[in-house]
């Protein structure tokens, strides 16, 4: 059975988005972007909410070319690669392969998509993943906690939501960024 994996790279405040919505403080530099894409390498299937699907729909058509950096290319070629399923009531439609849209989230059916996949599946975006926390479905999750503070905006994880975690590994980066695997202690 595959592992549902939350990855969120945050503020040491905890917050994906300031109260901007911007989140451009969260873009890794090369060590990390090579980190992050070895990472991703086990990743069969991406579940995305509306929002982080269509902040990740720029790797459908990211130049690839060689003017391109190799981990850039790199992630380009391994995200091309994973299916694509996008929880939305409002989106119309997607725009890149592999991709399929369903309205509403449903815990059974990840229940089956986890037992059936032969490569894990990643859940992207904080509002998804608190539908996810909450009904037990994430096996672990990968933070990247960047120095810096934004004060409010969008949280990683829900309020309200008690999850016990067991650390399994932990990494620091030249650029001050911190990565923390974490196990969910069922």
């Amino acid at each position: 059975m595959a592992k549902l994996v939350y990855t969120a790279i945050t503020s040491l405040d905890g917050y994906v988005a300031d109260e901007d919505g911007k989140f451009d403080w969260a873009a890794p530099d090369e060590e990390v972007h090579a980190f992050v894409n070895d990472k991703e390498r086990t990743v069969g299937t991406y579940l995305y909410g509306r929002r982080m699907y269509e902040t990740m729909v720029y790797w459908e058509t990211a130049s690839a070319g060689d003017d391109q950096p190799a981990v850039v290319r790199d992630y380009a070629r391994i995200w091309l690669a994973a299916d694509k399923v996008v929880y939305s009531s409002t989106l119309d439609a997607v725009s890149s392969a592999r991709t399929r849209l369903e309205r509403e989230f449903d815990p059974d059916a990840v229940r089956r998509l986890k037992k059936a996949a032969a490569r894990d599946v990643t859940v992207g975006g904080p509002g998804l993943a608190a539908h996810a926390l909450a009904a037990g479905l994430v096996d672990e999750c990968h933070l990247f906690l960047n120095p810096v503070v934004v004060g409010a905006g969008t949280r990683a994880l829900p309020a309200g939501l008690h999850l016990e975690l067991e650390l399994l590994d932990e990494r620091r980066f030249g650029n001050g960024v911190i990565h923390l695997h974490y196990r969910v202690v069922n």
